[in-house]
């Protein structure tokens, strides 16, 4: 197989994009990969390439999955949204409505959507805890039930970028007595076909492509870093090596474990761009999906630093990230993976890579994908 081969398919006027995916991995900006988008329900591009392994001795095919670090949220969140779609759950209601330990330490007030916005005050934990402590769905979430905030909730957002998927996957598995991974396996990714995975079984350990590390100064935790970011960044520390071990896709670990391609997250993310349907099948009603597009909270986010608007669950256009839509969002991985959702053109765009950079919330190789796409898409 040659540097920068690509496989897959595009459909009539989207060859620039193909275009674009082989010039990454021609020039070594990506190693493998993988990029989709979806028009009104139905997959305009679907491509792969590349190498599996930075050894380049497995190429990249078509059914390679890859560990998407915060891409995983967005699972999470549509999870979430389809519960209360079905009046399962009311993101207004305090937390402890659904799990009354969390009002301890004064946070009997804090809402359900302060969880999706990342703006409950619980961006880390205050106990100190190993990686290992993060296969522990019991202790990960008892800390953070016992816990106090770290600002007052509601005011402002601080990128819960481990604990979110804790706290948010602890209401879903005490409304539905069931793991989130398990709601989310049976509930979404079984009805579409959706080769997307939160806590993977063995037997699909062989499809796993090797997350190759950022460069040394781009990881999370290099540089100098407030108290705040330095919790979050180091209790306990991201180690992308820690994805290539069973424990960690073992674990349901929803803010950052998924095992996916950018397939099944452009395919599975049609159930919202597409009105709720998706695969021909009616998940959502419109309303349920459109209700991720209400703001929640903006300015600049205590652990990122950066303009950010949050709805539910999601990024909003602005701040740092324009969209051409008003009605889009979006949301990225440590490393570079993406998933952009446009209501208006519904269309979807996703990205899942193993070659990291120094980002948490995507990066220019997808920008350029998406930005091609985009054009097509007007083109046509």
């Amino acid at each position: 197989m040659a540097d920068g081969a690509v496989s897959g398919t595009t459909s009539d006027g989207f060859q620039a994009v193909r275009t674009a995916f082989a010039g990454n991995l021609a020039s070594g900006a990506d190693i493998g990969a993988s990029y989709a988008a979806t028009r009104r329900g139905e997959t305009v591009v679907d491509l792969w390439g590349g190498w599996a392994d930075e050894a380049r001795t497995r190429p990249w095919e078509k059914d390679t999955l890859v560990n998407v670090y915060s891409t995983t949220k967005t699972m999470t969140a549509l999870t979430a949204l389809l519960l209360a779609d079905r009046k399962e759950l009311d993101f207004d209601a305090p937390v402890a409505r659904y799990w009354p330990e969390f009002a301890q330490a004064g946070k009997a007030d804090v809402k359900v959507s302060h969880l999706m916005s990342h703006s409950a005050g619980l961006s880390g934990w205050k106990e100190p805890i190993t990686r290992e402590d993060l296969y522990d769905w019991e202790k990960a979430t008892s800390l953070l039930a016992a816990q106090a905030p770290y600002w007052e909730p509601g005011t402002a957002s601080g990128y819960h970028a481990m604990t979110q998927g804790y706290l948010v996957g602890e209401v879903v598995r005490r409304i539905t007595g069931r793991t989130l991974g398990t709601v989310f396996r049976e509930e979404i990714a079984e009805p579409l076909g959706a080769d997307f995975h939160i806590g993977l079984p063995a037997s699909e350990d062989h499809r796993v492509a090797d997350l190759i590390p950022p460069p040394i100064g781009g990881a999370i935790g290099d540089g100098e870093q407030s108290p705040l970011v330095a919790n979050m960044s180091h209790n306990p520390g991201v180690d992308p090596l820690d994805t290539r071990t069973r424990a960690w896709r073992a674990a349901e670990i929803p803010a950052a474990g998924g095992q996916g391609n950018a397939r099944s997250v452009a395919e599975i993310h049609t159930l919202l761009a597409n009105g709720g349907v998706a695969k021909g099948k009616r998940i959502m009603s419109e309303a349920g999906c459109r209700k991720a597009l209400e703001p929640q909270i903006e300015g600049t986010d205590l652990i990122l630093g950066i303009p950010v608007r949050f709805g539910l669950g999601f990024g909003l256009p602005g701040g740092m990230v324009p969209l051409p839509n008003p009605n889009s969002m979006f949301w990225g991985g440590y490393g570079g993976s993406l998933v952009v959702i446009d209501f208006d053109a519904q269309t979807t765009f996703g990205y899942a890579m193993n070659k990291m950079a120094g980002t948490t919330t995507g990066d220019l190789r997808a920008m350029s994908l998406i930005i091609a796409t985009w054009q097509a898409l007007a083109a046509g």
